[in-house]
């Protein structure tokens, strides 16, 4: 979770702006030292959360925050 918190802590303050692509899991690993099930367990809650979509062989982007919202009230 502290992983996760970091990320989503970066998201919420713009230090990753709508748009950038946040760490992969083999970067996360690197930069944390946590193991793959890990850096996979925090992108799939910050997918969950909302506060990233990944484009398979892309990468994770930040959701911009008006997108979250019209997501939302789609469901």
């Amino acid at each position: 979770m502290q992983v996760y918190e970091d990320i989503k802590g970066k998201i919420e303050s713009g230090e990753f702006a709508p748009g950038d692509q946040v760490p992969s899991v083999l970067r996360l690993q690197q930069i944390y030292g946590i193991a793959t099930a890990t850096g996979q367990k925090v992108h799939r809650a910050l997918r969950n959360d909302g506060l990233i979509r990944t484009e398979p062989g892309m990468g994770s982007f930040v959701v911009p925050r008006a997108d979250q919202a019209g997501e939302r009230g789609r469901s």
